[in-house]
């Protein structure tokens, strides 16, 4: 079972690396739940929307983005500390750190 969970914890980390490293290479740092959630499956994460939602807002309670909601859909803003987990430069527990380049 601690395999199971292990590797459960490692693909929540990634996924929201890869979510911050979007908003990080998105014009004003910004994308709606649509893109994120195309992104984040082209990327090798086969998930639901839900599971979009729920990495949208643990990402905000940890203070690495902003969510607003425009006519029903999320919008995430990447913030200061989400910028510096994404280029590696702080280290956030439950985000997994970018590789060096």
């Amino acid at each position: 079972m601690t395999t199971t969970n292990d590797f459960a914890t490692h693909l929540a980390e990634d996924r929201r690396l890869v979510i911050l490293r979007v908003l990080l290479e998105s014009a004003a740092y910004t994308a709606n739940e649509y893109l994120l959630h195309s992104m984040v499956e082209r990327l090798g994460h086969v998930v639901s929307t839900d599971r979009i939602h729920t990495d949208l807002a643990w990402l905000k309670e940890q203070g690495l983005i902003a969510v607003d909601d425009v006519a029903g859909v999320r919008i995430g803003k990447l913030l200061a500390r989400g910028e510096d987990a994404a280029r590696g430069r702080t280290e956030v527990p439950g985000v997994k750190r970018p590789r060096a380049v």
